[in-house]
Order: structure tokens, then sequence, then C-alpha cells
């Protein structure tokens, strides 16, 4: 039987996305999932949905040029659905690189993400990285 308690879900999340098995991180997310993407960016704002996570995950990689890598950097800190993940992300394009740490806050109800807010150590840095000269 699978695992579905919160930190469990979390787990399961960051080592498929460390593979890039895609399939399986998705697999975690519930279908109304909502994804609030800090900043002044272009890819700033919430995401709904498994279609909408998905086009800006895709985005993200896209725009640093398939760069884009998170790695977790501690353990899980779990508060009720709440699970908490220090993380360190980085990405690179030309003339542009970011490095740095974070944390994600996860929402797992019923064996599902159902929302995911990110926090950023340098959001200053953030946003001028995901700006990009091709910012749309």
């Amino acid at each position: 039987m699978t695992d579905t308690t919160p930190t469990a879900v979390a787990t399961t999340y960051f080592d498929a996305l460390s593979r890039g098995d895609m399939a399986t991180m998705i697999a975690q997310f519930d279908p109304a999932i909502v994804w609030h993407q800090p900043g002044g960016h272009r890819f700033s704002g919430t995401h709904v949905g498994i279609e909408g996570v998905g086009a800006l995950l895709g985005g993200m990689m896209e725009a640093s040029e398939g760069t884009f890598a998170l790695t977790v950097t501690g353990p899980a800190m779990l508060n009720g659905e709440l699970v908490a993940i220090p993380v360190r992300f980085s990405g690179a394009r030309v003339g542009a690189s970011m490095d740095m740490s974070g944390v994600d806050l996860l929402t797992v109800r019923d064996g599902k993400i159902v929302a995911v807010h990110l926090f950023s150590a340098d959001a200053t840095s953030e946003d001028a990285f995901w700006a990009g000269p091709d910012s749309r």
C-alpha cells in the first residue's frame, strides 16, 4: 500500500523532481492544485490545475534553457497537512544566472498536493532572472 501521509507525498514529489520523472511528480498533484508563484516576473501569480502548473514548469524550463534545478537541502517539517521543505534552486541562461535558497510549502490533503507556496531568499534576483530579455 502506498503511504499517502503528507511527508511521504512530499518526499515522492521531490524525489521524482530530482530524477526528472514528470509522470510521478504530476501524479502527486490534485487535479485542482493551486500553485502560488511569488515575485514580480512573467511566471508570478496563481496557477490552477495540472495543466496550468504544467505550463508554468515547462515555461520555466524553457526560459532557463533547460538548466532550472531544485534540490532539497534539509528535512521536511510537518504541521498537519502542511509540509515545509528547505530547498536550493538554480538556473542559467545567456546573460544571467541564479542560485539561492528557499522554502517550498506544500499543502497535502487526501494523499495529493492541493497547494504550493514558494518562498525565495532573494526575490529581487529571482525576478531579474525570470524577467529575462524575452519577457512576455
